[in-house]
């Protein structure tokens, strides 16, 4: 559900009711490095780190885990008036979806809503924005149900372009619970991007090519 670097270490969240954990990827391998479950009730979503501290949204607990990075000790839990998506952050403030064509801005301490911006295509509201990854004063949203991936400006929430990943999981790796690409982290000590989606065998560090 949640992707993403933190001082060059990866880190994803994963949910279902009674099986949502959080983990620090080996990402050679794909194991994990270390890791813990969240209690059964939680049906964990996106997730990042401001510092240090690493947020996760719940979907309909209207709650956001907030535990040490260095620890996994948990520190807290604040509200979330909406279904929690996807999150990610911009350096200073939590930027979260809840599958609508909104961008929700939040302050870090209380995770109170700052502002929101629509998310427009061509002058048409894009909804079902799901995972975030913030990428060079950008915002990367998967559109939930699709293998689209929208790049907005976070100010005006025009999309500035689309990246179709259609074909990135070949046909041969997919089995019948290989569910949607919703996994976008950026390495800014690398500069690679890389995708995955959920119960995908494999993460892809891609490269863009225009048409």
């Amino acid at each position: 559900q949640g992707l993403f670097f933190y001082k060059g270490r990866l880190y994803e969240s994963s949910g279902q009711y009674g099986h949502s954990f959080f983990h620090e990827v080996e990402l050679k391998k794909g194991g994990s490095l270390r890791s813990f479950n969240l209690d059964a009730r939680y049906f964990a979503e996106g997730a990042t780190v401001l510092n240090d501290k690493l947020y996760i949204l719940t979907w309909m607990e209207q709650e956001v885990l907030v535990y040490d990075i260095n620890s996994f000790k948990l520190l807290g839990r604040l509200f979330n008036p909406r279904e929690g998506w996807g999150l990610t952050t911009d350096g200073e403030q939590l930027l979260a979806t809840d599958g609508s064509a909104y961008l929700y801005f939040h302050d870090p301490a209380t995770f109170r809503e700052l502002s929101k911006v629509e998310v427009t295509l061509n002058g048409m509201r894009l909804s079902q924005l799901n995972e975030l990854e913030y990428i060079n004063g950008e915002v990367w949203a998967n559109l939930y149900g699709s293998e689209t991936i929208a790049i907005i400006d976070p100010k005006s929430g025009v999309v500035r372009a689309t990246v179709d990943c259609r074909g990135l999981l070949p046909a041969n790796l997919r089995k019948p619970n290989t569910d949607v690409l919703n996994g976008i982290a950026y390495d800014e000590t690398t500069k690679f991007i890389y995708l995955t989606g959920k119960y995908w065998p494999r993460i892809y560090q891609i490269e863009l090519v225009k048409k």
